[in-house]
């Protein structure tokens, strides 16, 4: 193809270029799509991780075998003595319920120097226990936990069993014993203080035969979610550390268990101080407590608050300080960064001076700890293909993707259907499809349709252009050489020519005795093709350089036989007008100026410059 064609082709095969890339953009543009409202950090992480945070539960059962209690006489005759000799003193009042206060006093202050087990024994079967949190670590059953969430020692087995398993042997001592007292009415404060004596007495002499320990992870039954269906799935106990201030750590193996929602274990140094902690468990002021439904205990609460400092315990195990609330019960529970990884596990808290839970201070196992523990067994954290699928629909999920999520869900509900959560948003999905809240974007294949659309029809476009180009150059007139094109060089003698003029321009030059200026409206480069001799004859070269034009009708050395018509007196050629410069093409001799350069020039005003050049020229009187 020709030079200027090459510029054009040049020109076109540009702007299918950022017609292409216009498309790629159409392609790509589902990527970017509008994600809607910002969702909170807590709310994203709190769906991707409940599901892998669960109820642990430690059962121990036996039989709680105590004696009967008798009181020492002798020590019973001191404190009658101590008693009399206070009332004198006029230390106490001497009514009655005063000297019975003051001896009840005496006795819970020291319980064993004024009473002694005897027989018989009284025993008693019970079950004592308390719940903590764990979380899936790997998706066919590893859980962590805390040490102290699986285990108990003799104090505090002992402790537990006469809170929960001798009450009502406390009660009917504390009764004997105001009974002996005849005429004697008992008012609260002296019912308590008799029955903090025989709590006393019957947790220190207890003894538990027998003793069975059990673990066990509350889970839901297959497609039940978190409600009251949840059953008690045992555990074996794997490992366990030291409970705090130790490495308080524990893992856990429920067999049987594939495709479990696991969490991600992070690194120590994913966070410092200052950033936000996130903790997930189920603090037993809500498990513990009556009047919340057993499916509202089931699910688990995420609470927040800075990381405060890095502590060390006396033994040199590290801890973390946060002011993220805990309480009974949270023990265990995995502790998150903001980007959802575990970076420790919740263990202990401040207590105040009456034994409750205080909200100031928590206390976090580092995951560095967890990773060791885990190592120490071989056991090697993984993400279950329902966490990567549920994730994703979550994703889609917030973003108002509905349509995308909803068959993630259901992969999810196929991979495990004791999955806790996912029913819910199965339902909450289709409920925004049918209400038209849904936002999924066009499927990217569409998209890539439509650019290979827009890109096919640019290339027949194209490829048209081409064709009609070549069908226009095959149909010019046979035995003629093409006339020059406009601002190339100006054939000469034996096919020579003359380069264009410097810029471009037309420079003034003879014809035929005058001198022509350069045309409004002419592109720059312009000349005449074919103008008349100035004499009449024809020499090798008209005056300005242009070759003269030849005398004969018919030229034999002429390709193609081809003629030029004269005038009916024959002196003169008639002047063949150049055709319109509007479609044609500039030479490669004119290469040299840019695209930028070759602006087309009017069309009509072009014609009409042409139309009268040509008149004048018709109408010049025939030189003698």
């Amino acid at each position: 193809m020709d030079g200027n064609l090459r510029k054009y082709f040049g020109r076109l095969t540009g702007g299918m270029a950022a017609t292409a890339a216009f498309a790629l953009l159409v392609v790509a543009a589902p990527a970017s799509a509008d994600t809607g409202d910002e969702v909170p950090v807590g709310t994203r992480l709190a769906a991707r991780t409940h599901p892998a945070v669960q109820l642990t539960s430690i059962t121990y059962s036996g039989e709680v075998v105590v004696p009967s209690s008798q009181a020492k006489e002798a020590a019973w005759d001191q404190l009658t003595n101590d008693a009399t000799r206070a009332v004198l003193a006029g230390k106490i009042p001497s009514d009655e319920r005063s000297i019975a206060k003051f001896l009840f006093q005496r006795v819970a202050a020291d319980v064993d120097r004024y009473l002694q087990p005897v027989g018989p024994e009284r025993t008693v079967k019970a079950q004592v226990g308390g719940m903590c949190t764990g979380w899936w670590v790997t998706p066919d059953g590893y859980m962590v936990t805390g040490a102290h969430c699986v285990e108990m020692s003799n104090e505090e087995l002992s402790q537990t069993f006469a809170q929960q398993a001798l009450e009502k042997f406390n009660k009917q001592d504390a009764k004997d014993m105001i009974n002996a007292l005849r005429n004697f009415e008992a008012d609260k404060e002296m019912i308590e203080l008799v029955q903090q004596i025989y709590v006393t007495f019957n947790s220190t002499h207890l003894e538990i035969r027998g003793l069975r320990k059990s673990l066990s992870v509350l889970q839901s039954l297959p497609g039940g979610g978190v409600d009251k269906t949840a059953k008690e799935v045992p555990a074996e106990l794997v490992s366990v550390g030291e409970s705090y201030p130790g490495k308080d750590f524990a893992l856990l193996k429920v067999n049987g268990q594939q495709n479990l929602p696991t969490v991600p274990l992070g690194d120590d140094a994913d966070v410092q101080t200052g950033d936000t902690l996130y903790i997930s468990g189920f603090p037993g002021l809500v498990t513990n407590t009556p009047w919340f439904s057993i499916e509202s205990k089931l699910d688990p609460a995420l609470t927040e608050g800075p990381y405060n400092a890095k502590r060390s315990t006396q033994e040199g195990v590290p801890y973390i300080q946060t002011q993220a609330p805990s309480y009974h019960g949270n023990s265990g529970g995995p502790v998150f960064s903001r980007a959802g990884k575990v970076v420790g596990m919740l263990i202990a808290g401040t207590v105040s001076e009456n034994g409750e839970a205080s909200e100031n201070e928590s206390f976090v196992l580092p995951v560095s700890i967890i990773k060791e523990k885990l190592n120490e067994k071989n056991v090697k954290p993984a993400a279950s293909l329902t966490t990567t699928k549920y994730n994703e629909a979550l994703d889609d999920f917030f973003q108002r993707h509905y349509k995308d999520a909803l068959p993630k869900f259901r992969e999810v509900q196929a991979l495990f259907p004791g999955h806790p959560y996912v029913a819910k948003y199965i339902t909450d999905s289709q409920q925004a499809i049918s209400s038209g809240k849904d936002e999924t974007p066009q499927p990217v294949w569409l998209w890539a349709a439509v650019g290979a659309g827009v890109l096919i029809v640019i290339g027949g476009g194209v490829l048209l252009l081409l064709l009609m180009r070549r069908r226009r150059k095959s149909s010019s007139p046979q035995g003629r050489s093409p006339s020059p094109s406009y601002g190339g060089p100006y054939p000469g003698v034996n096919g020579g020519g003359f380069p264009a003029q410097a810029g471009g321009g037309y420079d003034r030059q003879a014809v035929n005795g005058q001198v022509l200026h350069e045309l409004p409206g002419l592109p720059q480069g312009w000349q005449p093709q074919s103008l008349p001799p100035a004499n009449g004859h024809q020499p090798g070269r008209a005056a300005g350089g242009y070759e003269a034009a030849r005398s004969h009708d018919h030229d034999s050395q002429r390709p193609g036989g081809g003629y030029d018509p004269q005038r009916p007196d024959g002196a003169t050629q008639y002047v063949r007008p150049a055709p319109s410069p509007y479609g044609q093409q500039r030479s490669q001799a004119a290469a040299g100026q840019g695209p930028g350069d070759s602006g087309a020039p009017d069309v009509a005003d072009l014609e009409r410059e042409i139309a009268e050049l040509r008149r004048q020229l018709q109408h010049r009187q025939p030189e003698a």
